[in-house]
């Protein structure tokens, strides 16, 4: 525990000594704000937050991966992995102590849209509950995207080559469950296949998320995605470590 504290808290003060922290939480809070007035935030006359969840699998298909991409890259390029490696620690503390930083400061960047919650509690009676629902899948929604970026920058050196394999990844997994795509799957695939398609993506479960009901189906789906996208960057760099 010792270890993995000491990797979480490296990994999460290096945000917040760069720019960079910075940068990604004004272009995401700047743009999760333009996507939902965009979508007719007022048009639509009702209090809820709708509008602003509806528009995050796509933010974050570009936005988390930004956050990923120098997980490992970064200490492959520079070298520390190296030194990383000889320390007294597990690769998978090591792993899990970047993911948790790196989670947590997704966590931040959702809390931080905290005032689209107070407008919309300004403007009408909203479901509270179904607010925090959306927000625990939204969350949720992040660490899954994050941890295929996990996965993808310890596979390689180069930051623009990891960030555009995660994007690529979380993509598909969003576009699977776009009523467009599973209407062309089954023009030419069985409908089994079909459903099995649409159960792997993520906007079918955060859709789900979003009525304001948690169900373990829709949970265990995101914790697993989780779990084996971790466990397969852990054996990427424990190979590397062998190697």
């Amino acid at each position: 525990m010792h270890s993995f504290l000491a990797v979480f808290k490296r990994e999460l003060k290096s945000y917040f000594t760069t720019p960079l922290a910075y940068v990604f939480l004004v272009i995401f809070l700047f743009f999760s704000g333009y996507l939902t007035f965009k979508q007719g935030f007022y048009e639509m006359e009702q209090a809820d937050m709708r509008a602003f969840f509806m528009n995050l699998p796509l933010l974050f298909v570009f936005m988390v991966p930004s956050t990923a991409m120098r997980m490992w890259a970064e200490e492959r390029k520079v070298g520390s992995i190296e030194l990383l490696f000889t320390l007294p620690i597990t690769i998978t503390q090591a792993v899990l102590g970047k993911f948790f930083a790196a989670w947590l400061f997704l966590a931040i960047a959702l809390a931080l849209t905290f005032p689209m919650v107070i407008t919309v509690c300004y403007l009408g009676d909203p479901d509270v509950g179904l607010i925090i629902t959306s927000y625990i899948g939204s969350l949720l929604m992040a660490g899954g995207f994050l941890a295929i970026g996990c996965f993808f920058s310890a596979v390689s050196k180069n930051q623009v080559i990891s960030f555009v394999l995660s994007v690529v990844a979380c993509a598909v997994l969003v576009f699977a469950g776009m009523p467009t795509t599973l209407n062309f799957a089954s023009t030419f695939l069985p409908a089994g296949l079909v459903s099995a398609i649409e159960s792997m993506s993520f906007q079918i479960h955060f859709e789900s998320i979003q009525r304001g009901v948690l169900k373990f189906g829709d949970i265990s789906y995101f914790v697993l995605l989780i779990v084996g996208w971790i466990a397969a960057c852990s054996i990427v760099l424990d190979e590397s470590k062998a190697g």
